[in-house]
C-alpha cells in the first residue's frame, strides 16, 4: 500500500509543536561552571537529554541514558545498526532577540527560539518520523539507535563518551544541516593567537580591553573597547562617519578616567563569516588608526591587517580551496586583550581535504609574525569527511528528497561540523530547506512549521528505506 508520507505527518503537528515547545524551553547551553557528578556539562544540557528520553519513554520507546551527557531512543532489531544522530544543547542566545530566546514564539508561520532549527526543531522531526513508523506498523529489519548528545555546538564530550561505550552505527544521518543532503564536511580547528610581550612605550591612548565573542563558532555581534587617555577632539565625529559607512551601530560611554566603545554588527554561524558582520574586526579597524600604545597597536594592527572582511584567509596566507570541498573558511570569533593580562585572538577554520591543521598553523604564525605572536591549536582538530555521492545512503536520501519535493537533489559539502562525521557513512540530512534562510546560531533563530512537517515527512519515507 502506497503511503501519503506528507498527509500521515500532517497527523502529527499539534503534538509535536507541543514537544518541541517542551524543549525549546529548556536553557541547554553548555555550563560547566555548574555542573555537577549528575550533570558533568551543567544542568541544562542533562534537562533536555532527559526531556527527549522521557518522550520517547512516554511513546513506547526502549531508552538508553549514557551519563546524562548522551542519550539513545531504540526500535527495531537485525544485524545491522543504522544510526541518526541530534543534539539538545545549543550555543548561548546572545544579544540582539527580540523575544525571549527560552520562551518559544509562533508567528508567521515561524517557531522562534534558540534550537529550533539547530537542533532541537530537525531532532524532534527526525523522532516524529520514528513514532510515524512505529504507530503504522511498518518493517523495522535493522537496529535504528537514534542517538541524543548534549556538547554538540563545543567538545562532543557526549557524544565521544557515547561512542566509547555504546556500539557504533553502521550507517545513518544526522537531522542538523540542509536538503538535499551534506555528504562532505571540512575539517574543523580553532587557532589561538597569543602576543607576546611587548614592552611599554608612552602614548596618546592605551588600549586597556578588547573584548569580543561568546563561542569558538560564532562570528561576534558586538565589540567592547575600554581606552585610557585624552581622546583626539574629533573622535565622535570620526566614529559617526566609521559606523556610516560601514552598516554598524557604535555607542560610548565614560569609565572614570577612560572611555568605554561597544560597536554591533551581525552574529552567524562560523561555517560562513560572510553571513554575519563581525563586530570585533570592525572595531579593531576603526581603532587602528589612532595613536595606541604598543601592545595595544599591535593586537588592533594584527586583527585589522590580517583578519578584517577576509573570510577565505587570504590575507593570512592560509587560502586553499579543493574541487570537492570548495574553499578554506576563517572566521575570528573570540577576542580577549588585558593590557595586564591576556592577548588572544581565537580564529575558527573551516579546512577542506588537501590541507591540514598543522600546516595552518604554521602559516599563521609565520604570517602573523614568529616573534609576535604564539599560535596554538586549541584542543582537537577535526579532519575533513566526506562520504562518496555513489554511496547507496546518498543515493537512496537523495532519491527520498526528489520524490517528496520535486526538486533536483545534489550533493553538498559544508564548513560546519556535524555528527554526521562521527561514522565513516554518515552524512547530514535536512532539515533546512534549499533556499530557506540560515539563521542557526543567529539571534531570533526560527524554523519554518511548514519545513518542519515536511522533514517528519522525509524522514519518516527515508527511515523506512533504509531500515526495511
Amino acid at each position: 500500500m502506497a503511503i501519503n508520507w506528507q498527509a500521515e505527518a500532517a497527523k502529527y503537528e499539534k503534538d509535536l509543536l507541543a514537544d518541541l515547545t517542551t524543549l525549546l524551553r529548556i536553557k541547554s547551553e553548555r555550563d560547566i561552571e555548574h555542573k555537577t557528578d549528575d550533570a558533568p556539562l551543567g544542568p541544562g544540557p542533562a534537562k533536555a537529554l532527559q526531556a527527549m528520553l522521557a518522550l520517547a519513554e512516554r511513546d513506547g520507546f526502549k531508552t538508553l541514558n549514557v551519563d546524562n551527557v548522551a542519550g539513545r531512543i531504540e526500535m527495531g532489531d537485525g544485524d545491522e545498526i543504522f544510526g541518526l544522530f541530534g543534539h539538545m544543547d545549543v550555543v548561548p542566545a546572545g544579544p540582539g532577540w527580540n523575544t525571549d530566546p527560552y520562551e518559544p514564539v509562533i508567528k508567521d508561520g515561524k517557531i522562534y527560539a534558540r534550537g529550533s532549527s539547530d537542533d532541537k526543531g530537525p531532532s524532534i522531526a527526525a523522532y516524529y518520523a520514528l513514532k510515524m513508523i512505529k504507530d503504522l506498523g511498518l518493517p523495522v529489519n535493522k537496529k535504528i539507535h537514534f542517538i541524543i548528545g548534549t556538547d554538540e555546538e563545543s567538545e562532543w564530550v557526549g557524544i565521544n563518551r557515547y561512542m566509547e561505550v555504546e556500539p557504533a552505527p553502521d550507517f545513518g544521518f544526522s537531522p542538523d544541516a540542509e536538503f538535499p543532503i551534506i555528504n562532505g564536511e571540512k575539517g574543523i580547528a580553532t587557532f589561538a593567537v597569543n602576543l607576546k610581550n611587548i614592552a611599554a612605550k608612552s602614548a596618546a591612548l592605551t588600549l586597556q580591553q578588547f573584548t569580543a565573542g561568546i563561542r569558538v563558532n560564532m562570528v561576534p555581534q558586538s565589540a567592547t573597547a575600554v581606552i585610557g587617555g585624552q581622546l583626539p577632539a574629533d573622535f565622535d565625529a570620526q566614529l559617526q562617519d566609521f559606523t556610516k559607512a560601514n552598516h554598524v551601530t557604535a555607542t560610548t560611554e565614560a569609565k572614570g578616567n577612560a572611555t568605554e566603545l561597544t560597536l554591533v554588527g551581525k552574529g552567524a554561524h562560523a561555517q560562513e563569516p560572510k553571513a554575519g558582520v563581525n563586530a570585533a574586526t570592525y572595531l579593531a579597524t576603526f581603532l587602528n588608526t589612532f595613536d595606541f600604545d604598543p601592545a595595544g597597536k599591535t593586537y588592533l594592527h594584527l586583527i585589522a591587517d590580517f583578519m578584517h572582511e577576509d573570510s577565505r584567509g587570504h590575507k593570512l596566507q592560509i587560502n586553499y580551496t579543493d574541487k570537492v570541498m570548495g574553499e578554506l573558511t576563517a572566521s575570528p570569533d573570540m577576542f580577549d586583550f588585558n593590557q595586564d593580562g591576556n592577548k588572544q585572538i581565537m580564529i575558527n577554520i573551516r579546512y577542506p581535504q588537501g590541507t591540514d591543521a598543522s600546516q595552518i598553523r604554521d602559516q599563521i604564525e609565520s604570517t602573523l609574525g614568529e616573534d609576535l605572536v604564539d599560535v596554538t591549536i586549541n584542543g582537537h582538530a577535526q579532519g575533513p569527511h566526506y562520504v562518496s555521492g555513489d554511496d547507496p545512503l546518498v543515493q537512496t536520501l537523495l532519491g527520498v528528497f526528489e520524490r517528496q519535493t520535486g526538486l533536483k537533489g545534489h550533493e553538498q559539502v559544508i564548513g560546519g561540523g556535524t555528527y554526521g562525521r562521527i561514522i565513516e557513512r554518515g552524512v547530514a540530512f535536512g532539515a533546512q530547506m534549499p533556499d530557506q534562510e540560515n539563521v542557526m546560531h543567529q539571534a531570533n533563530e526560527y524554523m519554518p512549521i511548514k519545513d518542519i512537517m515536511a522533514a517528519v515527512a522525509i524522514y519518516a519515507e527515508a527511515i523506512s528505506e533504509l531500515a526495511k
